[in-house]
C-alpha cells in the first residue's frame, strides 16, 4: 500500500502532456529551485574560505626514486591550517618533510607543503586522501595512483658465483706490538705522574715540619709512648734516641751531625765552642759523649743496659737539646729578612723547575703519542685527522644544492658557485641568445667545478660530440697539457642522457708535485635550443676528492631535459 501510495505521488509529478513536456506544480517547482540556490549558498560559505589542491610532480618512478607530494591551501591570515604529519601516506613511506612555502597574494596566503615519498617494492600504490584541518572544520585532498617499476638488471653481463660454504674463523690472535706501542707511552705517564706526586708530597711534608726544638720534643715523647724499654728492645731504643739528638743537631747546629760519627760528632761540636759560634757547656758536650759511647755498644756490641740507665739517658738527651736550643743565638732582623728572601728564591727555582719538567713531558708524552698514532693508523691519517686536509674537511662540511643557469642545471656541491661574466666571441653573438657561466676555484686549484648553460637562437640536435670536442679544446687553452681523453655515454638519476669525457691532464698547478697529475670529467647535455655543461677537476693524488667526485656526479640532474623526457615519454 505504501509503495503504491509513493507511485501515485510520483506519477503525479511527472504528469507528460500532449506536447510531450512534464508538467509539474508550480509551487513544487519553486520549492527546488529555492532549495538548489541555499544549496549553493551553503557550499559556497563552506569553501570561500579555504581552497584547498593537492599534486605530484610525476606517477611514475622506479623502486627508491622519490615523489614530490605537494599541498596547496589558499586562506585568509586570520585562518589557523594544518598539515598532515606523520606516516600518513602509508603505503608510501615518507621520507622528508618539507618546509611550508608562503606567498601573499590579493589579500590571501597561499601556504605550499611539500612531501618527499617513496616505495621500495614495485607495483602499484595509491596514495590515500589526506585530511587538512583549516581552523575548525576538515578537508580532504584526493587519492593519487602511483606506479613503482622496478630497476633492470643486466643478468648476461653480471658473472654469477657457486655459494661458498660457511668456514670457521679462529679467534684472532693478540698483536703484541700493537699492544707494545700502546703500553709504552701509558707506563712513561704513570711514571712520571708517580714521581712528581712523590716529589710534591716530600715538599709538603717538608712544608708542614715543626722547628728543630718542638720537633725533637715530640720525637721523645713518641719514643717514651713505644714502649721499647719494656719490651727488651734496647738496640731500637738507642738508635732512635742517637737520632732523634743528632737531627736536631743537624738541623739547629750542624748540617753534617746526621752522616757523622759518634766521635766525629763531638769534635765538630768542640769546634763549634772552641770558634765561639755557640755558647756551649763542656759538661754538656761530655754529657753527650758518654751517651753516644753508650748507644753504640748497645747497638754494636749487644750489651745489655736496664730501663734505669736507658731512662736516665733519656732525660739527660732531653736536657742536651734544652741546653742547645738556649745557647744558640735568636737570629737577628737581618738574618730572618735573608732566609725569608732565601726561602722565596728557592720557591721561585722549584716553580721553575717544574714548569720546565712539566713542558718537558708534555712534549715527551706528545711526540711518544704522535709515534704511537702514526705507525698504529698511518702519518697521512694521522696529519689529516689532527692538522686537517682541504677537501676532506669539504667533504665533512655543508652542501648545498642549487640551480644555475636557464635551463636549469641542479647539482650539489660543498661549495655555492658563482657567476662570472663571460665575453662571447663576435662571430657568436648572433647564434647565441644567451650563456651564462658559474664556477669555483680555477684549473690550477685543488678543486674546480664548472656549469655552462647556453641557449641558442635556432634548436640543436645531434651536437653534443661537437660541444664536447668545443669544451675540450677550450680546456686546452686554459693551460691543460698532455690531455688523455676517454668518451663515454652518461645517464642522470632520472634518466636524462648525455656524454661524458673523462681523463687527465698536466698544468701548472703550484700543488702538483714531480709526476702528479690532475683528473677530470666533463658532462654535456642537449635539447632543443639548450646545451648544458658540467666540469670538474681535481688532483689525482687527493685521497678524499673521488668521494666528493661520487657525491657531485649522482646528484646532477636538469630542469628542462627533465620537462622534455616527459614529453618524449
Amino acid at each position: 500500500m505504501i509503495g503504491r501510495e509513493l507511485n501515485k505521488k510520483r506519477l503525479s509529478f511527472q504528469a507528460v502532456t500532449p506536447s510531450g513536456r512534464c508538467t509539474e506544480p508550480r509551487r513544487s517547482v519553486e520549492g527546488k529551485v529555492r532549495n538548489l540556490i541555499l544549496f549553493l549558498v551553503l557550499s559556497v560559505s563552506a569553501f570561500s574560505h579555504a581552497q584547498i589542491t593537492s599534486s605530484v610532480d610525476t606517477t611514475n618512478i622506479r623502486i627508491g626514486e622519490e615523489i614530490k607530494y605537494s599541498i596547496e591551501v589558499v586562506a585568509d591570515s586570520t585562518d589557523l591550517v594544518l598539515f598532515p604529519e606523520g606516516q600518513s601516506f602509508q603505503p608510501l613511506e615518507v621520507i622528508e618533510s618539507y618546509k611550508v612555502d608562503t606567498t601573499y597574494e590579493q589579500a590571501k596566503f597561499r601556504l605550499i607543503k611539500k612531501y618527499g615519498l617513496t616505495q621500495f617494492d614495485s607495483g602499484s600504490y595509491t596514495i590515500p586522501p589526506q585530511r587538512i584541518a583549516v581552523n575548525d572544520k576538515i578537508f580532504s585532498t584526493d587519492s593519487i595512483l602511483i606506479e613503482v617499476a622496478d630497476v633492470p638488471v643486466d643478468t648476461t653481463k653480471q658473472k654469477m658465483y657457486e655459494i661458498k660454504p660457511a668456514i670457521e674463523v679462529g679467534s684472532s690472535p693478540i698483536d703484541f706490538v700493537k699492544l707494545l706501542y700502546w703500553l709504552i707511552p701509558l707506563l712513561l705517564i704513570a711514571g712520571l705522574v708517580w714521581y712528581f706526586f712523590r716529589k710534591k708530597k716530600k715538599r709538603e711534608a717538608e712544608e708542614a715540619q715543626l722547628p728543630p726544638y718542638e720537633e725533637a720534643l715530640a720525637s721523645l715523647q713518641q719514643l717514651d709512648a713505644s714502649n721499647l724499654l719494656s719490651r727488651n728492645r734496647s738496640k731500637d731504643y738507642y738508635s732512635q734516641l742517637t737520632e732523634i739528638v743528632k737531627r736536631y743537631l743537624d738541623r739547629e747546629i750542624d748540617e753534617t751531625a746526621m752522616e757523622s760519627t759518634s766521635d766525629e760528632l763531638i769534635e765538630r761540636l768542640q769546634l763549634h765552642k772552641d770558634a765561639g759560634n755557640f755558647e756551649f757547656d763542656q759538661e754538656t758536650i761530655g754529657k753527650l759523649d758518654k751517651i753516644l759511647k753508650r748507644a753504640d755498644l748497645v747497638k754494636f756490641a749487644k750489651m745489655e743496659l736496664d730501663q734505669m740507665q736507658a731512662s736516665s739517658d733519656r732525660n739527660s738527651i732531653e736536657e742536651i737539646i734544652t741546653e742547645t736550643h738556649d745557647a744558640v743565638p735568636e737570629p737577628t732582623e737581618e738574618e730572618l729578612l735573608q732566609n725569608e728572601l732565601y726561602a722565596q728564591e728557592q720557591r721561585r727555582k722549584r716553580k721553575r723547575k717544574r714548569i720546565v719538567y712539566g713542558g718537558i713531558t708534555a712534549v715527551l708524552v706528545l711526540i711518544v703519542t704522535t709515534v704511537v698514532l702514526g705507525s698504529v693508523y698511518g702519518w697521512s691519517e694521522l696529519k689529516d685527522n689532527v692538522i686537517g686536509h682541504p677537501t676532506k674537511d669539504l667533504m665533512e662540511g655543508r652542501w648545498y644544492r642549487s640551480e644555475y643557469g636557464i635551463p636549469a642545471v641542479m647539482l650539489e656541491t660543498p661549495f655555492v658557485l658563482k657567476r662570472q661574466d663571460v665575453e662571447l666571441p663576435p662571430e657568436y653573438a648572433e647564434s647565441v641568445q644567451s650563456s651564462r657561466f658559474f664556477a669555483h676555484g680555477s684549473i690550477l686549484d685543488r678543486f674546480y667545478v664548472v656549469v655552462n648553460t647556453t641557449v641558442f637562437t635556432q634548436p640543436m640536435e645531434g651536437e653534443l660530440d661537437a660541444a664536447l670536442e668545443a669544451a675540450l679544446r677550450n680546456f686546452e687553452g686554459q693551460g691543460a697539457k698532455n690531455l688523455l681523453v676517454k668518451k663515454d655515454a652518461f645517464e642522470t638519476g632520472k634518466g636524462v642522457k648525455g656524454l661524458k669525457a673523462f681523463g687527465s691532464f698536466q698544468s701548472d698547478s703550484p700543488l702538483l708535485k714531480g709526476k702528479d697529475k690532475q683528473n677530470y670529467e666533463m658532462f654535456v647535455f642537449g635539447q632543443e635550443g639548450a646545451l648544458q655543461q658540467v666540469i670538474i677537476t681535481w688532483l689525482d693524488s687527493d685521497q678524499y676528492a673521488e668521494q666528493m667526485i661520487d657525491r657531485i656526479r649522482n646528484s646532477i640532474e636538469l630542469e628542462v631535459q627533465q620537462a622534455q623526457q616527459a614529453r618524449k615519454e
